[in-house]
């Protein structure tokens, strides 16, 4: 079964058309990583997934629910972290958390968030005020909020920017084990490229907000004659597919 089904999404701004008829599928307990440079329209679609943003046209169902139609069933089973969205200032890491936990009705909403500060590394920040967090201790907030309902299907968008590299390895590792323990299935949007090749077991390439090609980490490597991802990326990004392919 597919946790993630997008069929011919296209959002349109006026003349602006920043997601451009993409269909891709995420298969349960998969890590998929929605890859493109900055205006490929990674976030629009992540939005549209979330339900913020209404497509023009095309379908998403997620977890069997339309979310056009029905998208509060599928809510309550996902969730989402971004470094870049503000937590509220003044309220404390574990305040924040609270709420969000109460959002979601989680039961036993403070041993969740227990479980979560020891296993991230937030103990020492419960008690601080969100906004007086450096960026790095912002990041892992975000992603112990998005952990709090213990999701089935996670968003993602640079779960670990501004980590320093063994932070980062440690967010990684957590990820990998909560995906193979609970099933969960990942979105993942980011631009570094050895996360990428490391969490993702299928990757999918927009530009300009159109996919462009899909595959693999090790399928795209093939397919470009290239020993990383990020050559793949810059192929993409500057319109080499054809020199390296051929």
């Amino acid at each position: 079964m597919n946790a993630i089904q997008v069929e011919n999404l296209t959002k349109r701004y006026g003349d602006v058309l920043a997601v451009d008829s993409i269909s891709f599928a995420a298969r349960t307990g998969a890590t998929i990583g929605l890859l493109g440079g900055n205006g490929a329209g990674k976030t629009t679609t992540i939005a549209m997934l979330l339900g913020l943003l209404i497509p023009s046209s095309g379908r998403i169902t997620v977890l069997g629910h339309d979310i056009g139609k029905d998208r509060f069933a599928a809510l309550e089973r996902m969730n989402f972290s971004s470094p870049y969205v503000a937590l509220p200032a003044r309220l404390t890491v574990k305040e924040n958390m609270r709420v969000y936990g109460h959002f979601y009705n989680v039961p036993r909403v403070d041993e969740r968030i227990a479980v979560l500060a020891r296993e991230l590394d937030l103990g020492a920040i419960l008690d601080r005020p969100a906004g007086q967090l450096s960026a790095g201790q912002k990041t892992r907030v975000a992603l112990a909020k998005a952990l709090i309902n213990q999701p089935e299907v996670l968003l993602l968008d640079e779960p670990t920017a501004s980590l320093d590299p063994d932070t980062g390895d440690m967010v990684r590792s957590w990820l990998e084990q909560y995906r193979a323990e609970s099933g969960c299935t990942i979105l993942l949007a980011s631009h570094n490229m050895a996360e990428v090749e490391r969490l993702c077991t299928d990757v999918v390439m927009l530009k300009n907000g159109r996919v462009v090609d899909r595959g693999s980490p090790a399928e795209l490597l093939t397919r470009y004659g290239r020993h990383d991802l990020e050559d793949v990326f810059l192929d993409i990004a500057r319109d080499r597919r054809q020199v390296v392919a051929a």
